[in-house]
């Protein structure tokens, strides 16, 4: 006896954007891509920008791409443009005397990878509305050129709320699809605050939440990981989870 078609995961291009920084994007990024992998899709991972890694530093930080690779097993990842300092795209290569991202070209990039990838997640930096360049070019901004749906990952506890509200009032004034809002990093041991967001990210959104990823998701193993984005995400990502948002 067969059981329930799995559901299937997303398709074409998805940009990956978040309320702010530090809100797990990485993660659920390779959580997406980990998915759809599994499921025979070929997917590539695109970063217009790579901010606060300096490269050849021994023990510096960790380009998301390369944490992409170690979590879905994704080799198709494409970091476009490196900046030094923790800042946003504009603001690290003014720092460094750089020219900034070429946000007209990512866009015919990720165009281009489209053309022979079933998915093309692009992973933005910081939140919705961060600077990539003098001219004010955010992420938003990349979404509406290539008419892209965008995955919101929010933080589990205080102040959330309101930074999602914003997020998914800015996508919507700017006729960006949401395909739903994911807690990034959910706690071990949740408090009042972060059980009570369960429901209000929901009020927020407009809709159920569509999934978590326990603290810690980014250190396992892929099996594991592969293991652990199924049951946190919610059949609209591609996932099993019966109740997206709901703590195990």
């Amino acid at each position: 006896m067969t059981g329930p078609a799995a559901p299937p995961a997303p398709r074409g291009i998805v940009v990956v954007t978040g309320t702010g920084t530090g809100v797990g994007k990485t993660v659920v990024t390779a959580a997406l891509a980990a998915i759809a992998q599994a499921r025979g899709a070929r997917v590539a991972v695109v970063k217009p920008a790579q901010t606060g890694v300096r490269t050849g530093v021994p023990g510096g930080d960790t380009p998301d791409v390369d944490t992409v690779r170690r979590l879905a097993g994704i080799i198709d990842t494409h970091e476009l443009a490196r900046f030094p300092d923790p800042l946003s795209p504009e603001a690290a290569a003014r720092t460094a005397g750089l020219p900034p991202p070429d946000m007209g070209a990512a866009a015919d990039y990720v165009r281009k990878l489209a053309e022979s990838r079933d998915l093309v997640l692009v992973e933005g930096a910081g939140g919705l509305l961060v600077r990539y360049d003098p001219e004010g070019t955010t992420i938003a901004d990349l979404a509406v050129e290539l008419g892209a749906p965008a995955v919101v990952v929010a933080a589990a506890g205080l102040g959330t709320l309101n930074h999602t509200a914003l997020t998914c009032e800015a996508l919507a004034a700017r006729g960006i699809i949401s395909k739903g809002v994911v807690i990034g990093s959910w706690p071990r041991q949740p408090g009042l605050a972060e059980l009570a967001n369960l429901t209000d990210l929901a009020v927020v959104a407009g809709e159920p939440i569509a999934g978590l990823l326990p603290e810690g998701s980014g250190m396992l193993g892929r099996t594991e990981f592969l293991a652990i984005a199924l049951a946190g995400l919610g059949p609209r990502l591609g996932g099993e989870a019966a109740r997206a948002g709901a703590p195990a």
